[in-house]
């Protein structure tokens, strides 16, 4: 694992709160003077520790009003079902995460969609018709309690 000291663990612990912030009011706040902390920062970039920023959308402000979770089970791992299904998936718009997974299904989907009549459309004309998709199990978000997650840096104090 990497090492980090705690000017670091405080610069990624600041940003992920607030990407936008100046480099001096991050030095400030980490304890920092300017030159070093925006040292720091380029190395953390370098290092692809800070992979990007991004604006954070509210997806209700922009009429996606359904969000869901699918789990997806393929018929077979040895078709090329996996790579066929994996590229389908990095088309289709709807889908903001994917992730593959252990257990009784092969991937985790998480869809954002504007009606539940969208839902059905993408489920049943798009997703369940791909090749080596065997069966979908979808749950519906009735509310998001804590999340888009940040990454947990407490690990990194010890």
């Amino acid at each position: 694992m990497p090492q980090f000291d705690d000017f670091e663990i405080k610069m990624l612990d600041v940003l992920q709160r607030d990407g936008r912030k100046p480099v001096s009011e991050l030095a400030q706040e980490i304890g920092l003077s300017t030159t070093p902390c925006a040292r720091r920062f380029e190395a953390l970039q370098d290092a692809g520790v800070i992979k990007g920023f991004a604006a954070v959308i509210s997806r209700r402000a922009v009429g996606l009003t359904v969000e869901v979770f699918i789990q997806v089970r393929l018929v077979s791992h040895s078709d090329g079902s996996p790579e066929k299904f994996i590229a389908a998936v990095q088309r289709m718009d709807e889908v903001s995460s994917c992730w593959t997974m252990t257990g009784d299904h092969d991937f985790l989907l998480h869809v954002m969609v504007p009606s539940v009549d969208e839902l059905n459309a993408f489920v049943m004309h798009r997703l369940m018709r791909l090749d080596g998709v065997r069966d979908v199990h979808t749950q519906l978000v009735l509310q998001n309690i804590k999340g888009p997650g940040h990454v947990p840096l407490a690990h990194l104090r010890k």
